[in-house]
């Protein structure tokens, strides 16, 4: 048996993955909400060997887990696995793979999408001119500046290239081989910083308020990761009192964001709803990708296999 358990709001069902799917044996597949609830995500697997997960609302703790004895494969799609108790899943020998690279090309532009929008102040300048004004301050340009990449996987490598041609100086920033010593050094150097770290228990609050007091008071941060690379009120403040000139926030800690969030009011923070990956072709590529890694799995030749 193969489930798909959050498809919600649904990309899968009816798509090409949906359909090579079918091919592998029994599918049972829910488009409906729930699946945020642990209890629920662990009735709809009930006893099926393979789990496609489409949606990191849907974790994968170790009551699920323990509730799920069957279980044998999590083929995520996408990159993140923070949604995924990946230490509990290697003591019950259930394998995790996910896509990496599939969405590298859609988030890298719009890492730079929002870095530009930032800078360039667009969507203040647009409200402003749509209530009559003529706005005349000054902006930032791109060319010449520092920006500071931190992840060195796809994303961040396309993201450098994109930097680069759009003639930046770019600081490259790897936790496998970069020390905190270079992190401080490359925060103080950057005109921008940008987020492609994996959310682990070491890069949680990877930018907290020790970070945002090394940034020059001209720096602008991006975030198309995960929220909580960054500590939340240390965000705000650095946001409300001038401490950073900007941001921009593809991902937050609570999704979707609450009527009345105080990310709301901060005028030099740009928005957009984790949508940087929402292209067709990243959908198409990104979810026969998934259905690739349970076809491969299910021949005893597992593919891009996440290690706790």
């Amino acid at each position: 048996m193969i489930v798909i358990p959050d498809d919600f709001p649904s990309v899968f069902e009816g798509s090409a993955a949906h359909e090579r799917v079918k091919a592998l044996g029994q599918v049972r597949l829910y488009t409906g909400r729930g699946a945020e609830n642990e209890a629920e995500l662990a009735r709809r697997i009930g006893e099926a060997r393979v789990a496609v997960n489409i949606r990191a609302y849907a974790r994968f703790t170790e009551s699920v887990f323990n509730a799920c004895t069957n279980l044998e494969l999590i083929s995520i799609w996408g990159v993140g696995t923070d949604n995924i108790d990946l230490a509990t899943a290697a003591r019950r020998g259930v394998i995790v793979c996910n896509t990496p690279g599939s969405n590298a090309f859609a988030v890298a532009e719009h890492a730079i999408a929002l870095m530009l929008a930032v800078a360039r102040k667009i969507p203040q300048i647009d409200r402003e001119m749509r209530s009559g004004a003529w706005p005349r301050e000054m902006l930032t340009q791109l060319y010449g500046k520092t920006v500071a990449v931190f992840g060195t996987g796809s994303i961040g490598a396309r993201v450098s290239d994109l930097a680069r041609g759009l003639g930046m100086d770019v600081l490259a920033w790897s936790a496998r081989r970069d020390t905190p010593a270079a992190k401080d050094d490359m925060l103080r150097r950057a005109d921008f910083v940008t987020l492609h770290v994996r959310l682990t228990p070491e890069t949680r609050d990877f930018i907290g308020q020790r970070e945002f007091g090394l940034m020059k008071p001209g720096a602008m941060l991006v975030n198309t990761g995960r929220g909580a690379l960054i500590d939340r009120e240390s965000l705000l403040s650095a946001l409300a009192t001038g401490q950073i000139a900007g941001a921009g926030l593809d991902v937050f800690h609570d999704e979707p964001l609450k009527a009345g969030d105080p990310l709301l009011g901060c005028a030099n923070a740009v928005l957009s709803p984790h949508n940087a990956g929402q292209t067709p072709e990243v959908r198409r590529d990104g979810l026969l990708r998934t259905i690739e890694n349970v076809e491969n799995f299910l021949a005893g030749k597992p593919t891009n296999v996440v290690s706790a």
